[in-house]
């Protein structure tokens, strides 16, 4: 899809993939709607990206303020032509020491969110017979990986979802991405969330040595622009991308190398 004149609605938007995508949207003559929890964040990605620009913030699982946050974002520049589910947070606790809450907040704020954001946006799409939806999963979402059982799960499910909802609007005209990042320096393992609840507060080595938001923004452009409707995110060669290869081929290899590395724990 070519974005040039059309309207992009970022959730998200306040850093990481999210910034990078708001700044490469906007590069390539986009109209963007940026959307997460911190206004003043959100406010100084619109600054420096200049053009047209909408700061819509909210929190993603307050699903009584969506409707109207919608309408909103619809009635700025008559529609959203793209919805990029970016917003989300990651797991740091073994499955054996986490808290059921804790299951529940991950699937709230990294699938149902999404899920409900994108039903409400959805059939004005139809209508109109114009948009595209992608949503940013991880390569967690193929393959299990210690540490993040239930990060794991939401970002399965929004693969399932996506993919079972591309085959559903195709006929409408209506496309769907699902893209996968592997080791991206954001923020992310550092506020993950532990067992208990609380956050984590330090990165990983792998996360620290992986690509950055914008090289990982100029992926997803790149596989946008290719018509890919899965994109992986990642260093060409790092292990996490021949991992999402290997879980094609020989998932048995991908079992015995998690649980290998769960035993290092």
């Amino acid at each position: 899809m070519d974005v040039n004149g059309r309207t992009v609605w970022i959730t998200g938007a306040s850093s990481g993939i999210g910034e990078g995508l708001a700044k490469a949207m906007r590069a390539a003559g986009a109209a963007v709607v940026l959307s997460g929890r911190r206004t003043a964040e959100l406010e100084r990605v619109a600054g420096e990206i200049g053009g047209e620009t909408l700061v819509l913030p909210f929190e993603a699982t307050d699903y009584d303020a969506l409707p109207g946050l919608v309408a909103e974002a619809q009635a700025w520049r008559g529609g959203i032509d793209m919805l990029v589910n970016n917003a989300g947070i990651s797991q740091r606790s073994l499955g054996l020491e986490t808290g059921f809450d804790v299951y529940r907040r991950l699937m709230e704020i990294d699938f149902f969110a999404p899920l409900r954001l994108t039903q409400l946006v959805l059939p004005a799409m139809v209508e109109r017979g114009v948009g595209h939806l992608m949503a940013i999963s991880s390569v967690a979402g193929k393959a299990g990986s210690p540490l993040r059982t239930g990060y794991c799960a939401a970002k399965h499910a929004v693969v399932g979802y996506f993919d079972a909802l591309r085959a559903e609007i195709d006929r409408y005209g209506i496309g769907v991405t699902v893209v996968t990042p592997g080791f991206v320096r954001t923020g992310i393992a550092a506020s993950a969330v532990q067992g208990d609840g609380s956050t984590r507060g330090h990165s990983d080595d792998d996360i620290d040595a992986g690509i950055g938001a914008d090289e990982a923004a100029a992926q997803i452009m790149a596989g946008l622009a290719a018509g890919q409707r899965e994109i992986p995110v990642g260093k060409p060669g790092g292990m996490e991308m021949a991992l999402l290869e290997l879980k094609r081929h020989d998932p048995d290899k991908v079992f015995d190398l998690m649980a290998s590395a769960a035993r290092r724990l």
